[in-house]
């Protein structure tokens, strides 16, 4: 079976298992950093993500604060976890409908 990649696109903007995965690595580490470093990323291309994220919307998707002594980090937001939650309900309903339109392809 064919695997779907969903992207979709906002103000000039767009979004995709990239970003999707770059919100859910911030999630599970708490740092911009970090989640780059598990998606083999460079620093500077997460945050050029992050920036476009916090672009597409009028409320940002992603929350930093700068590190020091008392850390820094990044959390993403309720409206984030929005996006990402609408984003996987959504891409869940498009595979299985594709998979039903493309069943007949796998006795091919």
């Amino acid at each position: 079976m064919p695997k779907l990649l969903l992207k979709l696109d906002f103000n000039s903007h767009s979004l995709g298992p990239g970003k999707i995965a770059l919100l859910e690595a911030i999630i599970k580490t708490g740092s911009i950093s970090a989640a780059a470093k598990t998606m083999d990323m460079s620093y500077r291309r997460a945050w050029i993500l992050i920036d476009e994220l916090n672009k597409m919307f009028d409320k940002p998707c992603v929350e930093s604060a700068t590190g020091g002594v008392g850390g820094g980090g990044a959390k993403v937001t309720v409206f984030g976890k929005q996006v990402l939650t609408a984003y996987k309900k959504f891409e869940t309903q498009c595979t299985k409908q594709a998979k039903a339109e493309f069943r007949f392809l796998s006795s091919l």
